[in-house]
């Protein structure tokens, strides 16, 4: 297995470009990023999200500065909490991390904070578009904000760590707000963190984003900038998240200069300090509406080296679905390599024992297809074993291809009939939008396809583009920026090199 991934990292390298910095960018011409008049929203957000030109990657990224979170953040476990990042320019860092005991980050349960020091390395072999970085601690100190925390937290040290951390915390002492225990120390060489299911792997594998926000007020032209911290994604395992190296990105923290209009959360968070957790307002828990259309607000990244993004339609009136995957090879989401349509059926959902907050649900998928977009695809799937994926040897770029009667595509990992236990929650940002969280994938690539298996964190929320009563009659298909063929349509343009990357990373793939 390590073998192959630095074979991909090798092809990666050599397909991103000559210089250890380069990052390959489409030489076709630039969507426009104004809506056409005629064009329903949900077209026209899956065409926003392929606007390379509102977006820049900072190879190799600038950290120097404060970066929070803009809102109330789930990991697996679950665990809820808000994250503070200080980046200094002599590589030290201090990072704050706010643990809660409610989805709404209202009520803190503990505090903790990191001191180190960070060094950027190379650009990403694995996940393209990526910086990969070495850190070491130095100091995590922990300050508990009620006697429960204090007690849960001592008795999980006191039981699990080892030498030296057993008698750490003395049965029956009791609770003082705000003292600091340092429970790692790289001086006195004792590090008492892992009750705590503690690490800072999130902070070898960093991306920096930029792109412009339109300004609110109607009366004004022109944007605002906004910077985006992506690092690593957090094991949904628990007992792997200790070893880990992410491939993937967790929600990303903002500047706090540039950052997203409005957000109440940045001004709290970027006050605070572990003596003084940041206090979100409590948020009403919204009825599940899945009805309607949904997509990606964000070119997505998963582990394992994929880049995607989703829209959904839900039908209320029968529980029926549809969802659409498009698949890139890059972090733009601008070089399709396939598209799959699924659908199926779902059951009514029921309120989550386990995440508050969340509900869940069982989803049985029942038919699919799927697109090729680029040459090396046609030719891994149309060498596909007979009767494994659709018609072998009938595959060719851009036609559409049904695997129901095949059972799935053995090749792309999909196999049907299917179902997966999910975990859906619903928001309200800011703008008054509509926002719908799906439970995040496994990090080994595997499906959620028993009860045990349901996810206790969620991926990227998606954005409702249309109602229950919206049109859109053609789903879109993702199409390579390039030059017109002879009838005037744009023309497949396969990028082979890049997308021997593709091939070779199927057989790590796991249909999402």
């Amino acid at each position: 297995m390590g073998q192959s991934w630095c074979l991909i990292g090798l092809l990666l390298a050599y397909a991103s470009g000559k210089k250890l910095w380069d990052v390959p960018v489409s030489q076709g011409q630039q969507h426009s990023t104004g809506k056409l008049h005629w064009e329903p929203q949900c077209q026209y957000q899956l065409r926003h999200l392929q606007d390379s030109a509102r977006i820049s990657a900072l190879l190799p990224p600038r950290l120097e500065g404060h970066w929070i979170s803009t809102g109330c953040e789930v990991r697996p476990g679950p665990e809820f909490l808000t994250r503070s990042y200080l980046f200094y320019s002599n590589r030290l860092f201090k990072a704050y991390q706010f643990y809660y005991w409610d989805p709404s980050c209202h009520h803190p349960s503990h505090s903790l904070v990191i001191k180190g020091k960070l060094r950027l390395r190379q650009a990403s072999w694995i996940t393209r578009g990526a910086t990969e970085a070495d850190y070491h601690l130095h100091k995590v100190g922990i300050v508990f904000h009620s006697q429960r925390a204090m007690q849960e937290i001592s008795a999980r040290i006191n039981q699990t760590s080892g030498g030296g951390c057993s008698g750490f915390f003395p049965p029956g002492r009791s609770w003082a707000p705000g003292v600091l225990y340092e429970v790692l120390s790289a001086k006195e060489g004792r590090d008492c963190t892992t009750a705590l299911g503690f690490a800072m792997h999130e902070l070898s594998l960093v991306r920096v984003e930029k792109h412009y926000e339109p300004l609110l007020q109607t009366q004004l032209s022109g944007s605002r900038t906004v910077e985006e911290l992506y690092l690593g994604d957090i094991h949904t395992k628990w007992s792997e998240r200790l070893h880990y190296r992410p491939t993937g990105y967790q929600r990303p923290l903002q500047s706090a200069v540039h950052h997203a209009h409005p957000c109440p959360a940045c001004g709290i968070i970027y006050r605070s300090d572990e003596h003084h957790p940041p206090i979100l307002p409590a948020k009403a828990e919204l009825p599940m509406q899945l009805s309607g259309r949904w997509v990606s607000a964000h070119c997505e990244v998963r582990p394992a080296v994929l880049f995607l993004t989703r829209y959904f339609i839900f039908h209320g009136n029968n529980r029926t679905w549809e969802g659409y995957y498009y698949h890139y090879s890059d972090p733009l989401c601008k070089q399709p390599t396939f598209t799959i349509y699924a659908s199926g059926h779902y059951t009514k959902g029921v309120p989550s024992s386990i995440v508050r907050g969340g509900t869940e649900l069982a989803f049985k998928v029942t038919c699919a297809r799927v697109t090729a977009m680029d040459q090396v695809t046609v030719t891994m799937l149309n060498s596909s074993e007979p009767g494994t994926c659709g018609e072998t040897g009938f595959w060719s770029a851009g036609m559409e291809q049904d695997i129901t009667l095949t059972n799935g595509c053995l090749a792309l990992g999909i196999k049907l009939p299917h179902t997966e236990y999910e975990l859906f929650k619903m928001e309200q940002d800011m703008k008054d939008r509509s926002l719908l969280f799906i439970g995040e994938r496994p990090t080994d690539g595997s499906s959620p396809d028993r009860p045990e298996k349901r996810p206790t964190s969620y991926q990227a929320p998606l954005i409702q583009c249309a109602g229950a009563t919206g049109v859109f009659s053609k789903h879109i298909s993702p199409r390579y920026l390039g030059k017109e063929d002879n009838n005037g349509n744009e023309a497949l343009k396969p990028l082979p090199m890049a997308f021997l990357l593709s091939l070779m990373a199927m057989q790590f793939l796991r249909w999402d």
